[in-house]
């Protein structure tokens, strides 16, 4: 059985962190929880954790906050009620690893916590139109495009949460050769994780 996910939740209503508790199952092991965001940055330096599932809204700094101080030590997930652009894409900016709505099945945020540990960014189907729809805007006032066509390609089918095995069959490539491709892409931008190209994306308005 492969080791259970080192987990902190952060959300300042206890039925929440409870219930995501009671959820969650056995590939999961949560080690911290802090119902505000510095309890959540102490948390998490202390603990070092392998995944921080965090709310948006919450007292002394909100997730904004708990981003910006701990995406290089852990991938963190926002998990909110806010479907706003400017939520997500304040989000993205920041470093975060995915946001994710609380109405979401818990089958499918399970598996998109999983993937957020695994380096992948994870969006609510819902919301990952937003984050491209500002590629695209900001892609008009790019003077300078350091990717290939292809890793473009890629870039956008990365923001869109797939998976390599996903980007081989809709690339007709083999999944290797699709994280070849991202790993190129990472380099070419010196960036260290797959999640940060989402943030990279925003930034420099790559589609």
């Amino acid at each position: 059985m492969p080791t259970p996910l080192r987990t902190v939740l952060a959300d300042d209503h206890e039925l929440v962190r409870s219930g995501l508790r009671a959820e969650l199952g056995d590939g999961f092991e949560v080690v911290g929880e802090a119902d505000d965001a510095e309890g959540a940055i102490d948390v998490i330096t202390a603990r070092r954790p392998d995944l921080v599932v965090c709310d948006l809204h919450m007292p002394r700094g909100g997730g904004l906050a708990v981003v910006q101080r701990c995406a290089t030590i852990c991938p963190i997930v926002i998990l909110t009620v806010s479907e706003a652009e400017r939520d997500l894409l304040d989000a993205v900016a920041a470093g975060a690893a995915g946001y994710l709505v609380k109405s979401a099945p818990i089958g499918e945020l399970r598996d998109a916590f999983r993937a957020a540990a695994a380096g992948e960014p994870v969006f609510s189907p819902s919301l990952a139109a937003l984050v491209l729809g500002e590629f695209r805007r900001l892609a008009k006032a790019a003077d300078v495009n350091p990717l290939t066509e292809r890793e473009r390609e890629v870039l956008q089918l990365v923001a869109r949460g797939r998976t390599y095995k996903e980007l081989g069959v809709l690339l007709g490539i083999s999944p290797k050769t699709a994280e070849n491709h991202v790993r190129n892409i990472l380099g070419k931008l010196h960036l260290s994780r797959r999640s940060d190209l989402v943030r990279y994306a925003v930034e420099h308005g790559l589609d």
